[in-house]
């Protein structure tokens, strides 16, 4: 799909937990400036490879190859500062802290022994600017409203210097007019040359934001496509293995 070297490639991923074999040989590889939508029912396996990925587990087998070194990620901060960035379905705020205080927690700059608050509020204000990120860096995180703590949490990730951003089922919690303000987010964040993994199974969602799919079942991979190469009802059967109404599967336009 592009002339570019992989930024990911996980290959043969592999985890076993007493009495069950959660990813079986799985493989993924993710280039620069792409949307990649990761696909299976529940139980597939979605989460758990990411949570290799991301360092909050450890694989029984397999190798992780990020921009061109194999890496192996202990915990979140080791991919954190690697350049990999996750946001959560359930949110990691402080509700009583003000957005900038979030976004900054762990990474405060300093003037002296004390917290450079001025420098803190205008880079969290310049990282919100680039990106369309309308959120103000004030407001108290417990007031705001779901669509807008998810802006904090990609802030969060960015200001870090996230490359690869992973979203989990992020459209889930928040309406069509919030989600189709989150597609122009990411579709920025990917003209920017971010890579981003977008965990769903709404189809239609991935059909008009992602550029290629990769399909889990069982915790093994059913393969890797072009978005434009499968229909729903193709979709549908990988993920499930067999074939299934439609009618039973949200495949609504959007509504942009």
């Amino acid at each position: 799909m592009t002339d570019k070297n992989p930024i990911v490639v996980m290959k043969g991923i592999t985890i076993e937990f007493p009495g069950v074999k959660a990813l079986d040989g799985v493989d993924l590889t993710l280039y620069p400036g792409e949307v990649h939508a990761l696909m299976g029912e529940n139980g597939a396996g979605k989460s758990t490879l990411m949570k290799i990925l991301f360092g909050d587990e450890d694989a029984t087998e397999g190798d992780i190859i990020f921009e061109g070194n194999k890496i192996q990620p202990k915990s979140a901060a080791d991919t954190i500062r690697l350049g990999i960035g996750m946001v959560h379905q359930h949110f990691m705020l402080v509700d009583s802290l003000r957005v900038y205080e979030n976004v900054i927690l762990g990474m405060e700059p300093k003037n002296g022994i004390m917290i450079d608050k001025e420098k803190a509020i205008r880079a969290v204000e310049e990282t919100a600017k680039k990106y369309n990120l309308k959120i103000d860096p004030m407001a108290v995180v417990g007031e705001l409203s779901v669509s807008q703590k998810q802006k904090v949490e990609i802030l969060k990730v960015l200001l870090r210097g996230a490359k690869l951003l992973i979203l989990d089922e992020p459209t889930a919690v928040l309406t069509p007019q919030e989600t189709d303000e989150l597609f122009e987010q990411l579709l920025l964040l990917k003209k920017n040359d971010h890579t981003i993994i977008f965990i769903s199974h709404k189809l239609n969602e991935v059909k008009a934001l992602c550029n290629r799919m990769t399909i889990l079942r069982d915790g093994k991979t059913m393969g890797t496509y072009e978005i434009s190469d499968l229909d729903e009802r193709e979709i549908s059967r990988l993920m499930v293995g067999r074939d299934v109404s439609l009618s039973l599967i949200h495949i609504s336009e959007p509504t942009r």
